[in-house]
């Protein structure tokens, strides 16, 4: 008789779960695992494209196949929705990004002689040297060796946080927690801007950012609109995410005329839906709020911004009945108080974005309890062969 166990499904941090529940790096469904740790490979097993794979934090499932990694994305939100009791009344297939679709990244390095840049590993705060990453636009990829030169050639040693998306214009590099110590070091940075044609190059050495480089001023696409990027932005990680996410909410907000989007940052789904409706776009971050407010106000968009912190002072029942619905695209904490007061206004029908299915499912259950029925549930996967699961869904009185 076997001692083999077939592993049955992937479990939320990427580990392959057996039918006993025991847990296995690195497996998918399909594998089989000895008592000895072994596993035989099965047919949803990948052969990963990357060679920093099961040292590099930045992907757990590259091992898993399409199909594989497809359903892991549509069971973290099925299961998040089942464990508060919510039903859908329809499960819209999952939609994933490509490979080398990631338009902004966060990697961690350190300057001076013998400098490396890449990912952290995976519960480490030690980085990978990249040499590759199939994740990445090819845009930002190109410029892993450019900056990890870079780093190795500023004096004073130290680590160094590195944001990059990309914008119209180009890519945008912000580089976080670098001293920058006399001319000569300010210089490499701002020749290593302009040989590489960044769009803008920051820098904060802990007073807050700098602008070292801008030859014109940096702008992102939304809904076809040109927006303002600020520093330290928030953008979708892909732009064929953004696009699902937007048409689920065209769609779903059809014959609406009055639209309230809160979390609504740069104005994501404030410009994508407002051709055909009224909007108001709530948002607590100072400078995103001014960019989508400018944007507006150039295009003559109906598109009205209001400076205000959801978290303290959500908007009430009594706001809300002036809409006919609502877009929440909360941070990954939810929206707790916000739904609590949606829950009890007349609001018809609620557009729910999230990142997280945990705080989603909390606040769905609370908008279920209010006498909304969950319409459609979409599960999302930006995060290419990673954990990170994100959502859309339909609320209707």
């Amino acid at each position: 008789m076997s001692d083999r166990e077939e592993i049955i499904r992937i479990a939320a941090k990427g580990d392959g779960v057996t039918t006993s529940g025991r847990h296995v790096a690195f497996a998918v469904p399909g594998d089989t695992v000895g008592a000895d740790g072994q596993v035989i490979a099965g047919p949803h097993h990948n052969d990963p494209p990357c060679r920093h794979f099961r040292k590099c934090g930045g992907c757990q499932l590259q091992h898993a196949d399409e199909e594989c990694w497809s359903e892991f994305v549509r069971s973290r939100v099925v299961n998040a929705a089942a464990g508060h009791d919510l039903e859908p009344e329809e499960t819209l297939p999952a939609y994933c990004s490509p490979p080398a679709s990631r338009r902004r990244v966060t990697l961690h390095g350190t300057t001076g002689k013998g400098g490396v840049l890449g990912f952290r590993e995976q519960g480490s705060h030690r980085v990978v040297d990249l040499r590759e990453c199939p994740v990445m636009r090819p845009e930002l990829a190109r410029l892993i060796a450019p900056l990890r030169a870079l780093l190795a050639s500023l004096p004073v040693r130290s680590a160094v946080d590195i944001h990059l998306s990309i914008a119209e214009q180009g890519v945008v590099c912000e580089l976080r927690k670098l001293e920058l110590e006399g001319l000569q070091a300010i210089e490499r940075v701002t020749n290593f801007a302009q040989i590489n044609r960044l769009a803008r190059l920051t820098v904060d050495q802990g007073y807050g950012a700098e602008t070292q480089w801008e030859p014109e001023p940096v702008t992102v696409s939304l809904g076809g609109v040109s927006v303002g990027l600020p520093h330290d932005s928030f953008l979708q990680p892909t732009a064929d995410g953004e696009a699902a996410l937007l048409a689920d909410a065209q769609a779903w907000l059809q014959g609406a005329h009055l639209v309230a989007d809160l979390f609504a940052g740069l104005g994501t789904f404030a410009f994508g839906v407002s051709g055909d409706c009224k909007i108001l776009a709530v948002e607590a971050a100072r400078d995103a709020h001014l960019a989508c407010k400018a944007a507006a106000n150039s295009r003559g968009l109906p598109v009205h911004a209001l400076h205000r912190d959801l978290f303290r002072n959500p908007l009430t029942t009594a706001e809300l009945d002036k809409f006919d619905a609502v877009i929440v695209d909360p941070p990954r904490a939810g929206a707790r108080e916000q739904c609590e007061q949606i829950a009890a206004s007349g609001v018809e029908r609620v557009v729910y974005v999230s990142c997280n299915p945990s705080s989603w499912a909390r606040d769905a259950r609370r908008l279920v309890d209010g006498g909304y029925r969950l319409a459609k549930l979409r599960p999302v996967g930006q995060f290419r062969w990673s954990t990170h699961v994100e959502l859309t869904s339909l609320f209707v009185r």
